[in-house]
C-alpha cells in the first residue's frame, strides 16, 4: 500500500475550550504530507492494470507531487505541467520522484489545457487534480479508517477546493452510515467556488482566485461535489487568509506538526472556532495536510499577520 494509514489525534485542551469532542484526522502524515496520495495511488494502480503505464497532470503543487510519488513505486511515467505561478519548492519534490515537470502558462488553467493537449498525443492518461471518480474512491479510504477508530462523529470538517477531497468523504460517510452526519465545507474568502455554487444553486465559476491558500484555487468546483451539496446536509465555513494561518499556527502548537493555509481553513472553524459548530458535540476534522509551507514559511506568515 502506498498510502499510510494516518492517526487520529486529539488536544484536550480544546476539548475542555470547546466543551467538545474534536477528532483530528492527521493525513499531513502521509509520505507526501497530504492527503492526495490515497487517491493517486489507487487511480495510477487501477489504470495500470488496465495496461495504462503513462500519465500526464497539471498541478504545481500537492497532486503532482502525490502522483509522481505514487508512479515513481509503481513504475508508471509521469509528465507534469506547472504554471510559472508554481512554488520551486514543489516543483523540486515532484521532480525528485522521478517526474517530468514542464512550466507552462500563467494560471493552472492554462496548465490543465496543454497537459489536456500532452496526454492526448501521447495517449497518456490525463490525470486531473481533483475532478475523477477514482481518486474519490482512494481518498473515501480515510473515513473507513475513522470509522474503525472512533463513534460517528455529529459533523466532518474539511477543506474544498476543486472538491475532490469533498467528493470522497462523502463517499466514505455513506459507506459506513454515517448519515446524519453533518458535513462543514471550509473555504477562504479569495477562493470560494463551493460557497458560490450552493448560492447561485447552479455551478458557475469564480472570476479570479485571491488567497495565499493556493491549493484551494479552482475558480469552479467539480461536479459531483456540487451534486453531494444537494444531496446532503452541507454547511459552510468561509474564512479570511489570515483566520487559516492563525489555524495553522494553533495546529502547530498543539501538535508540532506544519501544515498548509489550505489546511488552515478546516482547522479555523475549530480553533477560532466557528458559530457553525455551536450544534456539534462530536467532531471530525480532516487535516488533509500539504508539503507547500515549511518552518520558515510559516515563520514568515506569522511575522506578516502579526501572530506570536
Amino acid at each position: 500500500m502506498i498510502h499510510a494509514q494516518t492517526p487520529i489525534f486529539q488536544s484536550p485542551a480544546l476539548n475542555a475550550k470547546l466543551g467538545k469532542s474534536v477528532y483530528f484526522k492527521m493525513d499531513c502524515h502521509q509520505p507526501t504530507r497530504s492527503f492526495k496520495i490515497r487517491g493517486m495511488s489507487h487511480l495510477v494502480a487501477q489504470k495500470m492494470k488496465a495496461g495504462q503505464q503513462d500519465f500526464v497532470a497539471s498541478s504545481g503543487g500537492n497532486a503532482g507531487y502525490s502522483l509522481a510519488y505514487a508512479a515513481h513505486r509503481m513504475g508508471a511515467r509521469v509528465h507534469v505541467v506547472v504554471p510559472v505561478t508554481s512554488q520551486p519548492r514543489m516543483r523540486a519534490l515532484i521532480q525528485g520522484e522521478g517526474a517530468t515537470v514542464e512550466i507552462h502558462g500563467e494560471s493552472w488553467q492554462e496548465a490543465h489545457q496543454h497537459a489536456l493537449k500532452i496526454a492526448a498525443e501521447r495517449s497518456a492518461y490525463y490525470v486531473s487534480p481533483f475532478d475523477d471518480a477514482l481518486l474519490w474512491a482512494g481518498h473515501s479510504t480515510m473515513i473507513d479508517e475513522c470509522a474503525a477508530e472512533m463513534p460517528v462523529p455529529d459533523m466532518v470538517i474539511a477543506a474544498v477546493g476543486g472538491g475532490g477531497l469533498l467528493c470522497g468523504l462523502m463517499e466514505g460517510m455513506e459507506r459506513n452510515k454515517w448519515l446524519n452526519t453533518v458535513f462543514l465545507a471550509a473555504e477562504t474568502q479569495g477562493a470560494a467556488s463551493l460557497d458560490l455554487a450552493m448560492e447561485s444553486k447552479t455551478l458557475m465559476a469564480l472570476d479570479k482566485i485571491d488567497t495565499i491558500a493556493t491549493s484551494l484555487g479552482a475558480k469552479q468546483v467539480a461536479h459531483e461535489a456540487f451534486q453531494w451539496s444537494q444531496r446532503r446536509p452541507v454547511l459552510r465555513h468561509i474564512c479570511t487568509d489570515a483566520d487559516t494561518i492563525a489555524a495553522v499556527c494553533a495546529l502547530a502548537e498543539a501538535f508540532n506538526v506544519i501544515v498548509e493555509p489550505a489546511c488552515g481553513a478546516a482547522l479555523s472553524a475549530v480553533f477560532l472556532p466557528s458559530p457553525q459548530i455551536a450544534k456539534a458535540n462530536s467532531i471530525l476534522v480532516i487535516v488533509c495536510g500539504g508539503a507547500g509551507l515549511d518552518a520558515a514559511g510559516l515563520c514568515q506568515y506569522r511575522q506578516q499577520y502579526q501572530l506570536p
